[in-house]
């Protein structure tokens, strides 16, 4: 989808210039360096600098380039993002979950597992959102980054590998045509493999940790190493969250009949987020107090979200579209390879946000065997597998759906659920590292060797 309108807009439009990634790295280093540095300053004025940068990219397109189409396609795919992610946490954060036991390594790889399960069926958002305040509550005796860390790696990432509903990339793909059960049928022993060592690793890692912030009353202690019970308050709002992400399937380009916005030969929903947004208003409106008082509900960390991903979103317009003229040039058809789409996807995805990168690799992978993604029967027989020319196109698509949802966890903005995660973890009071320390001190030395191990038995070996 992505793909097809930058090589539409690099046909009609003349090329983008490379000094105009310029911005999106300026708000990437703000990101990373602005709350260790400036910290005042980048609390008060991230709103000012994200859409400033944003709305710069946004005037070179349309007043210097006059090119309309890029802009207004990531328009809406900006505002189905915001509508979706708000919703959702809006939803969650009138359930009130509490886990009344004792916060053992064992237990917190027990509730991440469970997460990893639950993504496939409301999403690695849906998922994050309702399971990360009990997380913290949890252990907020002996409360780390490092666990918030590997609950974005598990929960807010790996965990959506099975279904469409898990991943917005995978999700792209179902709307294109790829089977609502191909992910459960190829992508299994690889979600198997990717949750049971983030699994392991945490719980090595978990259980060196014997510090304490407080020590729990005796009672409180008694009583937890008893019996492990659970409390649940505002059930209503589980009937809107069903509705939130029910609304996902309303998409016009799928289903004939639905109210669109028709543009560029492509039909824009609204009334998806329409539903969405009513769902969250009800929500809240009627939310359980006690459940919002529980989870100390406020909007900072919706907010914060939003009006960074805004700047995220159009900053980005150039750097997507200068990777895919890259791609796409006829001197790297030799190297579209399942190993490069593995390699590009991923490492795209954790820095570009993975959903417009799986949709970007999928046009170039199909290209290569002369399909296009425009045809639904071409992406089924490259989903099935349709052999073309010695190679077998079900690599292809099995490497670049591994590396979008799993690189999505390499940073803080390669999927939505990341910075909403950090987010409510600070709002929480708990210090987490910064855009690079998140990459150095995580990412590489835990997220990169498994990374490394899926690549080579998954897609270079073919092993499973």
């Amino acid at each position: 989808m992505l793909y097809n309108y930058i090589m539409l807009a690099q046909a009609q439009h003349p090329a983008v210039p490379g000094f105009l990634i310029i911005p999106f790295l300026i708000l990437i280093g703000m990101i990373a360096s602005g709350p260790v540095l400036f910290g005042h300053f980048w609390e008060h004025n991230y709103k000012k600098v994200a859409i400033t940068l944003g709305l710069t990219v946004l005037a070179y397109y349309l007043f210097i380039l006059h090119d309309v189409h890029m802009p207004i396609h990531t328009f809406f795919e900006y505002a189905s993002f915001a509508v979706l992610l708000s919703s959702l946490y809006i939803a969650a954060g009138g359930i009130y979950l509490n886990v009344n036991a004792r916060a053992t390594p064992l237990m917190n790889v027990a509730l991440v597992a469970v997460g990893a399960v639950l993504a496939n069926l409301i999403g690695t958002t849906g998922a994050s959102l309702l399971l990360i305040r009990p997380f913290i509550r949890l252990n907020n005796h002996r409360i780390k980054p490092y666990q918030i860390i590997f609950f974005i790696f598990i929960v807010s990432n790996a965990g959506g590998l099975l279904t469409p509903l898990g991943d917005p990339p995978l999700f792209i793909g179902f709307l294109k045509g790829v089977p609502f059960f191909w992910t459960l049928q190829h992508l299994f022993i690889p979600w198997i493999l990717s949750i049971g060592l983030l699994c392991l690793l945490f719980f090595l890692v978990d259980s060196r940790n014997k510090e304490t912030a407080f020590t729990p009353r005796p009672e409180v202690v008694e009583k937890n190493d008893a019996k492990t019970e659970f409390h649940f308050t505002g059930k209503r709002n589980l009937f809107w969250l069903a509705v939130i992400i029910a609304a996902i399937f309303l998409d016009p380009n799928v289903i004939d009949g639905l109210p669109h916005i028709f543009y560029d030969g492509n039909k824009f929903s609204y009334l998806r987020e329409v539903i969405q947004l009513t769902a969250a208003f009800f929500c809240f409106r009627f939310s359980s107090k006690t459940a919002l008082a529980g989870n100390h509900f406020n909007f900072h960390p919706i907010l914060e979200v939003v009006f960074l991903f805004f700047g995220i979103f159009f900053t980005m317009m150039p750097a997507l579209q200068l990777s895919a003229e890259i791609a796409s040039s006829p001197a790297y058809a030799q190297y579209i390879t399942p190993n490069f789409l593995y390699w590009a996807t991923g490492s795209l995805s954790g820095f570009l946000d993975n959903a417009p990168t799986y949709a970007n690799f999928l046009s170039l992978g199909m290209a290569k065997f002369e399909l296009s993604q425009n045809s639904v029967v071409d992406v089924r027989h490259f989903a099935e597998g349709t052999s073309v020319a010695g190679l077998d196109t079900l690599v292809q698509l099995e490497a670049i759906s591994l590396a979008a949802v799993l690189f999505g966890a390499f940073t803080y903005i390669g999927n939505g659920p990341n910075f909403m995660v950090k987010a409510i973890a600070e709002s929480a009071g708990i210090k987490m590292p910064s855009f690079f320390a998140y990459i150095l001190r995580y990412s590489i030395p835990f997220l990169l060797p498994i990374l490394v191990m899926v690549w080579f038995l998954v897609v270079h070996l073919r092993l499973f």
